[in-house]
């Protein structure tokens, strides 16, 4: 779990930095960990998502298919560790439109497991598959329904307190953050917070996450849990001359049990969201990508998805189809949306080296059917 736990974390930018300070450390860990004395480290890491796509009528000239060559992620992890109390976390990431933006920035102060405090830019508390993260999905792209607001890659700058009790089945997360719509112009000019929570319950096998973040499968685990995550804002939607408060609730379950000589993994998810029946404020072109302005939607949302893992390898991994339903209805643009992704991953090292194979199906309204192929390569060192 590593990896996991430096995706809760970024790389340091300066090569020649690190390579000063590997010359005083002692390397205690193959992989990029350096220890500079008592429960004094600095680990590194870096995740990378490639994918070569065909969307049908996706040309610019509206009619023709298109296929695109994508990097969608890099990102660069680092942990540091001052004592066994107060640690550290910064990730970078260059998303699919070429911008660099600080992913994570947070002072953790972990003083057990049952109690935490993070400041800085995070995940706020919220869905699974918002806690997931692309890289930790059982699926190649991120759902259309996990909706919540935030500045940059689900996340926001505030404050979380978290914790994990009865044997680390019970997991807890609150908080409180910058929010959304602090904009000239839209709704939230008195600078109200949003504020965010979410419970989870493991009944059988804990998972094994740093903090309260979430995975959507574990490639072989007893796991049946149960999340509800909402968050709420005073002031959260539209403009200054017409504004509303915004709430959303979020409730989501994971299954993985093993099945014959395989695993099966099942997942659902529910969504509401309610903009007090205001339409949010247009996202300007002036604003910067981490502004957290404009674009939420009032609607409820579902999302199902089935998979199983074979148990043999094929080669140097193992095959596991998987297929995903969703569906969005909003309410005030009175329209449908739902898509059906059928896919195949190909498992070499878990969530660290994976290949995926995604066939999708786009049906938005009354509209026809939009069909595309993905395939991706997801890697983490």
């Amino acid at each position: 779990m590593k990896h996991r736990i430096q995706s809760i974390i970024g790389k340091n930018h300066s090569l020649r930095g690190i390579a000063a300070m590997a010359c005083l450390a002692t390397v205690a860990q193959a992989g990029g960990t350096m220890t500079f004395g008592p429960d004094k480290t600095i680990s590194i890491g870096a995740g990378l998502r490639a994918s070569i796509s065909s969307t049908e009528n996706g040309a610019p000239n509206g009619t023709s298919n298109a296929t695109d060559f994508n990097l969608d992620s890099i990102r660069l992890y680092t942990d540091l560790s001052l004592n066994k109390i107060i640690k550290g976390t910064f990730n970078v990431e260059r998303g699919g439109d070429n911008s660099v933006q600080v992913m994570d920035a947070i002072g953790r102060f972990e003083f057990s497991d049952g109690f935490n405090v993070w400041v800085g830019r995070m995940l706020p508390p919220s869905d699974r598959s918002n806690l997931d993260g692309p890289y930790y999905l059982s699926t190649w792209s991120f759902p259309m329904g996990s909706q919540y607001p935030a500045k940059f890659a689900g996340r926001d700058n505030g404050v979380t307190v978290w914790g994990k009790l009865l044997d680390k089945k019970v997991v807890y997360s609150v908080g409180a953050f910058q929010g959304h719509n602090r904009f000239a112009g839209a709704s939230n000019d008195s600078a109200q917070p949003l504020y965010a929570g979410r419970l989870q319950v493991n009944f059988w096998d804990a998972e094994p996450n740093p903090a309260y973040y979430c995975s959507s499968t574990y490639y072989g685990k007893e796991i049946l849990a149960l999340g509800v995550a909402s968050q709420m804002q005073k002031d959260g939607v539209g403009t200054v001359a017409k504004k509303g408060d915004y709430k959303g609730l979020s409730v989501d379950g994971l299954m993985e049990t093993k099945v014959g000589s395989g695993w099966v993994t099942l997942e659902a998810a529910y969504y509401k969201y309610d903009t007090g029946n205001v339409v949010d404020f247009n996202t300007p072109s002036t604003a910067a990508p981490t502004a957290n302005v404009g674009g939420l939607a009032q609607g409820t949302s579902n999302l199902f998805s089935a998979a199983y893992l074979f148990a043999d390898n094929v080669g140097a991994g193992r095959l596991q189809p998987v297929v995903r339903y969703q569906k969005f209805d909003a309410d005030l643009a009175k329209g449908v949306t739902k898509r059906t992704d059928f896919g195949v991953n190909y498992i070499i090292e878990g969530h660290n080296a994976r290949i995926s194979a995604t066939f999708s199906k786009v049906k938005i309204g009354n509209g026809p059917d939009s069909n595309g192929f993905i395939v991706g390569t997801q890697l983490q060192f």
